[in-house]
């Protein structure tokens, strides 16, 4: 996946930026996901928020019509906006952005990535089958290891078919550590569902090399596949996580 050609069109294509509403809303999602503004809180007036984040009072409007949408805020007469106390992961689109592992007293947790393995390749008979590929169809492999405050929790498979990503980040370091939003933002592939197996399994040689584990151990593993609006799958990722010191939470409302 090399080649400077290729790298530099990887760099115009990655670096193309959010719209202004959008990283506003993020801000004002990060704010709320690590507890600054708790469930109750009455945002500041359009007004402030516009001073405090140098836009224009149109852009705050949209950014949290956004939010509102979505379940994380709402508009109520006379108090004005307030955190409703539906943390991100109750809306769609925050459910993709964020980390279903919480630890056992229920609390959100942030999540890093650490690039464990990343190339391209021709895809198995499997992967193709999954995502609905021809024979010659090529895919990115991600192999990633996800970790808590530096404590490994999960590791990860990605599959991506790269007539899809065109552009992708070809260093490890350039991959977010959330690559759904970025599939939005970077090439406009919009997720709209995911369908999820879940099962348990003796943890392997590897789950108790990456995670930390002493055998006999258990793991719980995610096959996952997401679709875009077209009910096209256009992305695998198996997860095989520890459930040690954490618990997989999925909220459907």
């Amino acid at each position: 996946m090399g080649g400077n050609a290729r790298r530099t069109t990887i760099l115009t294509q990655h670096s193309r930026p959010l719209p202004i509403y959008r990283s506003v809303s993020e801000q004002i999602a990060t704010r709320i996901e690590t507890g600054i503004w708790p469930a109750g809180t009455v945002l500041p007036a359009e007004v402030a928020l516009a001073q405090e984040f140098r836009v224009s009072v149109g852009t705050i409007r949209r950014a949290l019509s956004e939010l509102t949408t979505g379940g994380v805020l709402v508009r109520r007469r006379k108090t004005g906006t307030v955190v409703t106390g539906r943390i991100p992961h109750h809306s769609l689109r925050f459910f993709f952005d964020y980390f279903r592992l919480h630890s056992r007293d229920g609390q959100l947790q942030n999540s890093t990535s650490r690039m464990l393995a990343f190339d391209e390749r021709a895809a198995s008979a499997r992967e193709a089958e999954r995502l609905a590929l021809g024979p010659e169809a090529r895919v990115l492999h991600l192999h990633r290891l996800r970790l808590v405050s530096e404590r490994p929790v999960m590791h990860e498979v990605i599959i991506l078919p790269t007539h899809l990503v065109p552009g992708f980040p070809s260093e490890p370091d350039e991959v977010p550590h959330r690559i759904y939003p970025m599939l939005w933002d970077a090439f406009g592939l919009r997720i709209s569902a995911i369908r999820e197996e879940v099962e348990a399994e003796i943890a392997t040689e590897t789950d108790c090399a990456l995670l930390g584990l002493t055998s006999p151990a258990a793991v719980l593993v995610l096959h996952e596949v997401a679709y875009d609006q077209m009910a096209r799958p256009i992305l695998l990722n198996d997860h095989r996580a520890s459930t040690r010191e954490d618990v997989y939470i999925n909220e459907i409302q």
